[in-house]
């Protein structure tokens, strides 16, 4: 088996040798087109199921410290956040997750058919690397990093990229909630920026600035450290006629959710090593939104 596969290599690095030598002058335009083809999307990733923890009027990273000055949001993860959680406090609490190592806290704005609120059935955390970006380049969150996906600011529907609405299992992203059928209920699906300053663990004044999206170039040089591209699905127990629905803080294209990481520093390293640096598919969502 092993002088088949060490055949097979020779046998690869012979063919691109002959590749290279006898090119035509067509390669140079196919390299070109090439590097103007969009990222190809990579395989490696892990995921962590967590259900609903709590609804309350607190942001600990936008409004710290002071209670009821939020909207109302929705959090999974690590239970008992409030305005004013700290990292230590996250180390030390709880967590709806599965992965019991996982300690950070997400949250999104609490969803409304007119004037009902709608209580979400559970969250799913993808991690991964950005389709721009080299697996192997992907380094684990800093403990204590604060992220924000999506604009609450927003006027308009977002870039589905970033801030999306689904059905179900359908991977097709809406830039606005879409009427689900039953037994395909309503997802949001918000994807956080993956590209890290590498000095600091929030902006004070927005919140965002020391994070970046990556292209398919990669990180920008301002941003030059590959973190996972986190996204974040929440499901809620909802189909049917959408025009109604709503967020706490706005019209539906203002969605947005917050990331406050307390991973176990040497599981979350274990994870990127074995899953995101090596592209391998660790795990899948087996038992939907809902945790367990």
């Amino acid at each position: 088996m092993v002088a088949a596969a060490i055949a097979l290599v020779a046998v690869a690095a012979a063919v691109a040798v002959w590749r290279t030598s006898d090119s035509d002058p067509s390669d140079s335009a196919s390299a070109s087109e090439a590097d103007d083809a969009p990222a190809v999307p990579h395989d490696g990733r892990f995921v962590v199921e967590c259900r609903w923890s709590h609804a309350a009027p607190a942001d600990p990273i936008v409004h710290y410290g002071m209670p009821g000055m939020s909207h109302l949001h929705e959090f999974f993860g690590a239970t008992g956040v409030d305005a004013s959680t700290t990292v230590d406090d996250l180390v030390d609490a709880a967590t709806t997750c599965r992965n019991k190592e996982d300690r950070a806290s997400y949250w999104a704005p609490a969803m409304y058919d007119g004037d009902r609120r709608i209580e979400p059935s559970g969250s799913n955390a993808y991690y991964r690397a950005a389709p721009g970006v080299d697996p192997t380049t992907v380094v684990p969150f800093p403990l204590g990093l604060k992220m924000l996906g999506g604009n609450q600011f927003s006027t308009e529907e977002q870039d589905t990229d970033i801030v999306g609405f689904s059905c179900g299992f359908n991977p097709r992203r809406h830039a606005a909630p879409p009427d689900c059928g039953e037994g395909s209920p309503l997802r949001v699906r918000i994807t956080y920026p993956d590209c890290w300053d590498g000095e600091h663990l929030d902006d004070p004044i927005d919140h965002t600035s020391h994070m970046a999206y990556s292209d398919a170039d990669g990180c920008p040089d301002s941003h030059p450290v590959a973190v996972p591209q986190l996204e974040f699905i929440i499901e809620y127990p909802f189909s049917g006629d959408a025009s109604n629905l709503r967020l706490a803080s706005g019209e539906t294209f203002t969605a947005h959710a917050d990331f406050f990481n307390a991973w176990d520093p040497d599981a979350l390293a274990t994870d990127v090593r074995y899953c995101i640096n090596a592209d391998v598919v660790c795990g899948v969502a087996q038992l939907g939104p809902h945790g367990s």
